[in-house]
């Protein structure tokens, strides 16, 4: 009788350790987040040619959040902005400015490369957590920014192409962008040494 009762506790044991196990197979796996990139890589890959890169943290005042905004068409959610200034020997070559933006669901984090005439030279996705839409990262996609200024709309299905069930992040991006063009304008570009030199904003591509 004993014994039967031990086996019957058994199974019944066994049946839901079954079922659990079962269940949690149900469940959607958790999102790997692929890395691309570090900073530091980000940066050579951007300006191959400079030996050293400075970093620099700005704080943007509230006049320089609205005038962002105002510029950009696009909400200041974070005041502080972490960049580098690319440099070769005494030659300012321009700024990598670290980013991030909300995709569908995670945060992708980029660097976005800015040439000294406020013009885009390059951006890189240095880590993608979305389950989707890791094509942004393709360079063809990303290629589409270069050359462009607060003088372009950059804009989704305007300039700049979207990616088929990558839209979110395709869109984000993109104002992300455009955002830190803005902010380059406004606040970045008087950081940088020899700030009376640099030249004004890189006209509107024909």
């Amino acid at each position: 009788m004993r014994q039967l009762k031990a086996q019957i506790t058994f199974h019944r044991y066994r049946h839901a350790a079954t079922v659990l196990v079962c269940l949690l197979a149900l469940l959607p796996l958790p999102i790997q987040a692929e890395r691309y990139l570090t900073p530091a890589e980000a940066q050579k890959l951007c300006f191959p040619e400079a030996d050293r890169f400075e970093q620099k943290l700005v704080r943007y005042t509230p006049a320089q959040m609205a005038a962002i905004e105002k510029m950009s068409g696009v909400k200041v959610r974070n005041p502080v902005t972490k960049f580098w200034v690319a440099l070769q020997d005494t030659n300012v070559l321009g700024v990598v400015v670290l980013d991030f933006v909300l995709g569908k669901h995670e945060f992708i984090d980029y660097a976005a490369a800015i040439s000294l005439n406020g013009s885009v030279r390059q951006i890189e996705i240095l880590e993608y957590r979305e389950s989707h839409g890791g094509q942004i990262r393709g360079k063809k996609w990303r290629e589409q920014f270069k050359g462009k200024s607060t003088q372009n709309p950059l804009k989704l299905h305007e300039d700049i192409y979207n990616i088929s069930g990558a839209t979110i992040s395709c869109r984000h991006v993109t104002e992300g962008v455009r955002r830190l063009l803005a902010a380059y304008q406004v606040a970045l570009r008087d950081l940088l040494p020899a700030a009376g030199r640099v030249p004004d904003a890189a006209p509107a591509a024909p």
